[in-house]
């Protein structure tokens, strides 16, 4: 899937990953850093200012304000009032004072990615929200995109680029389809640096355990995200990732954050986290699978799977990967996901669906006519019906 197919551009991404301003997954961070992580630090207090037009401040402000109303109103805002409440209450927890001036907007994208505007705008992706695991991991990446607007460290970088004009030029780059032949600029002009990304982990872990939650959850984000990159880039996965070339590779990154959060124990808010993000699991997961980045979902709902094993949303996007990818042993491990997510309660209708076509594939007239029928009693209203009606009239004797 590509960016125009859908994300709406704000960052440029590769594949899965975003690494100039993702939450706990810049590189920007070797291992001369470890010695200033050792614990996490006391969060910057104090609200900002809003900067006056004429500085170059308010003008790098002005531009953000722009690419916020544009944000606002794309057919990519998640617009469900609960769930972004949700994310935003769990902002305001870490970020204290700062709480009234930082406006969370979640993107439906299935791209991985966090990002925080010097003027307070932060976005929060679908592909992430998919692949963590419980609220505090959640917690652990916003608190990290917090550290970094303490800090000011995105406008650390935006004054690095020389004139507003060039500036500007940076910023259409997040418009409505954005362009993915400018990453190496945009990877050159947002990578963070690595004290940078140090301050960030450790004002995050901190944000983290004074709300309460575990801090060591910070680092299975790293280690989760980067288990998905190194299926195809192997253990040197960061060296080819032209986001991440900029700085030297973290391999020991999630070992750092271990460091950094210590033993203390916490809240993971798995629950709440999963009742928050119910209803929109199912479309976050085709997205996924419409990706086409078969190896690295496959990573994704392994992991998931290994959780609850009997997951019927998850067993139905690992078959319906399987089915799509089509090599030689994808069916028969198709045929197994998709018969066993079939068989559970409150099936998704589109696993029928996708056995049915499978079935139909392998020449099994009976059960895929079983399989369409049920697909479509459970979705009568489906953009497909009437295709799936004539596969029926088709197969039936």
């Amino acid at each position: 899937m590509t960016m125009a197919d859908t994300a709406p551009g704000r960052r440029g991404f590769l594949r899965s990953f975003c690494g100039h301003c993702m939450g706990l997954a810049g590189l920007a961070y070797g291992l001369d850093a470890v010695a200033q992580a050792a614990a996490p630090v006391a969060p910057v207090t104090g609200r900002f200012l809003r900067p006056g037009i004429e500085t170059e401040e308010g003008g790098l402000w002005g531009m953000m304000d722009r690419e916020e109303t544009r944000l606002r109103r794309s057919p990519f805002a998640i617009r469900d009032a609960e769930l972004n409440r949700y994310v935003q209450d769990i902002v305001c927890r870490l970020g204290g004072d700062h709480c009234p001036d930082v406006r969370v907007y979640l993107v439906r994208t299935p791209m991985i990615n966090a990002t925080m505007a010097p003027n307070g705008m932060m976005q929060v992706w679908s592909g992430l929200l998919l692949r963590v695991e419980n609220e505090a991991q959640l917690a652990a990446v916003l608190g990290h995109e917090i550290g970094h607007y303490m800090e000011r460290h995105t406008l650390e970088r935006l004054r690095d680029i020389k004139s507003r004009s060039a500036a500007a030029q940076i910023m259409g780059m997040f418009g409505a389809i954005g362009a993915l032949g400018q990453l190496g600029v945009m990877a050159g002009a947002f990578s963070f640096s690595r004290e940078q990304e140090s301050s960030a982990d450790r004002i995050g872990v901190g944000l983290m355990q004074k709300a309460g939650y575990e801090g060591r959850q910070a680092a299975l984000v790293w280690d989760n995200l980067l288990g998905e990159l190194k299926i195809k880039g192997g253990e040197n996965a960061g060296t080819r990732n032209p986001m991440m070339a900029s700085h030297p590779p973290a391999e020991t990154r999630r070992d750092d954050l271990l460091k950094i959060s210590g033993t203390t124990s916490g809240n993971l808010g798995l629950d709440e986290f999963r009742k928050a993000t119910a209803a929109h699991r199912l479309g976050w997961l085709q997205d996924e699978v419409k990706r086409g980045q078969y190896e690295e979902s496959l990573v994704l709902f392994d992991r998931l799977i290994k959780q609850s094993p009997s997951d019927a949303q998850l067993l139905y996007a690992r078959g319906e990967v399987y089915r799509q990818r089509a090599t030689q042993a994808d069916e028969t491990l198709a045929l197994a996901d998709l018969d066993a997510a079939a068989g559970l309660q409150n099936p998704p209708p589109e696993a029928f669906r996708a056995l049915g076509l499978l079935q139909k594939k392998r020449q099994s007239a009976g059960p895929a006519v079983e399989s369409f029928e049920k697909y479509l009693a459970a979705a009568p209203t489906a953009p497909d019906a009437e295709l799936i009606k004539t596969y029926v009239s088709e197969l039936k004797p």
